[in-house]
């Protein structure tokens, strides 16, 4: 296929978390504030004059000053991102909002405050109680967590403003950015996928990394451009598969998923569109902030709620992705030493194969792409596997025909 327009760009934005949009926006007096969960609603860090930045590590090598703080059974992820802390990369953000979601990276987090790791006298880490349950008292509490712990801190240390029609228009904004990335992510439902895996995560990565205003206009451009896009004639892929999972920031993975004979596509782990490019329903009945809690909390995948209303709502979301993309089977993939992933890799990958007869496989992984070896040789095992499935499924049609 002919490549994107704007992909080498967005590639090189993904190199470093204060890239080049990013120190645009803060040249221009914009508040950078960073974040590193769902349960942080991402649309009310882009009120006023400030902008989101969900955070990454890229490139990193490392982690032995991270480990010296906390621990070697701790997930890759949140060690990564202390380490890159520590040596100053994080200096460019106004603040980290974060909540008491993950003991891992709430310790993690803490030592920026602890450490005095961003030379900005305003700089402050706040730490938001998410609720665990969906009820009407938990939404509550969750409404009164986002205004106490996330927009009065930003109205009161950086004056920013968080009424009602600021945080519209942040809504309008975000709502723009979850169609486009809505349209372009329909595209994988093709028999012959127009957009690969790789690529899609690419440019649903840079909507989290990049200032929203400034990413916009050439995400207009590539939505355009691939409505008259060709694939291939001949399809690159054997396997058309779904990855569930946590914490996913490093495209590499999918490339190397995709180079192993798989084509990725859904995405629903952290930092993937499912969920998280959905756009906010916002009527005059209810309280503007409510509704935008509501719909992070209602929207949430997390394994963290373990309700069981809530697990079965997670299978029965996988099974509808399967379906509805076309899929040959489930990946559950899990960083290394991640609490709730490990337990909900484990046993939704036997209850997806066993009670849903959905082939499924479940891989641990690093945090980063460079001890990828044993995962290239878990993907193409279980291409090779769905590919015999499919074979025996064709023969039993023809025989049964």
């Amino acid at each position: 296929m002919k490549d994107l327009k704007h992909l080498y760009e967005f590639e090189n934005l993904l190199q470093e978390a204060n890239n080049e949009l990013v120190k645009k926006a803060k040249d221009e007096g914009g508040i950078a504030l960073g974040y590193t969960c769902y349960h942080i609603p991402e649309v009310l860090l882009n009120c006023g004059n400030c902008f989101s930045v969900r955070l990454r590590a890229p490139r990193t090598g490392s982690m032995d000053i991270a480990t010296y703080y906390m621990s070697n059974f701790l997930c890759g992820y949140s060690k990564a991102i202390l380490e890159r802390a520590i040596e100053g990369g994080y200096n460019f953000l106004n603040a980290v909002l974060a909540s008491e979601t993950c003991s891992e990276m709430n310790r993690a987090l803490e030592h920026f405050e602890l450490l005095d790791l961003v030379p900005n006298d305003k700089f402050f880490v706040t730490f938001l109680d998410a609720p665990f349950k969906i009820e009407e008292h938990t939404v509550k509490h969750y409404v009164n967590q986002t205004r106490l712990k996330i927009l009065d801190m930003m109205r009161d240390v950086y004056g920013v403003d968080t009424s009602d029609e600021a945080l519209l228009k942040a809504v309008e904004e975000h709502n723009e950015v979850c169609r486009l990335m809505t349209e372009i992510g329909n595209y994988r439902k093709e028999d012959n996928p127009r957009i690969t895996g790789y690529e899609y995560h690419i440019l649903n990565l840079v909507t989290y990394c990049c200032p929203k205003s400034l990413i916009l206009p050439k995400l207009r451009e590539t939505a355009e451009e691939l409505k008259t896009r060709e694939p291939d004639a001949k399809k690159n892929y054997r396997a058309k598969i779904v990855v569930v999972g946590s914490e996913m920031d490093d495209p590499d993975f999918t490339a190397l998923i995709e180079d192993s004979g798989a084509l990725v596509v859904a995405d629903r782990y952290c930092f993937g569109s499912m969920p998280g490019r959905e756009e906010i329903i916002i009527n005059d009945g209810e309280d503007v902030l409510t509704q935008i809690c509501r719909h992070y909390l209602k929207t949430s995948q997390c394994p963290r709620f373990m309700s069981h209303r809530k697990v079965q709502e997670r299978r029965d979301y996988i099974q509808n992705l399967v379906k509805e993309y076309n899929a040959d089977g489930v990946m559950y993939e899990q960083i290394k030493f991640c609490e709730y992933w490990g337990y909900e890799r484990a046993l939704a990958s036997y209850v997806m194969t066993n009670d849903y007869g959905i082939p499924t496989a479940a891989v641990d992984r690093q945090y980063t792409a460079s001890a990828s070896g044993q995962l290239r040789t878990r993907v193409q095992a279980f291409v090779e596997s769905l590919e015999i499935k499919k074979i025996a499924k064709e023969r039993e049609a023809k025989k049964n025909g």
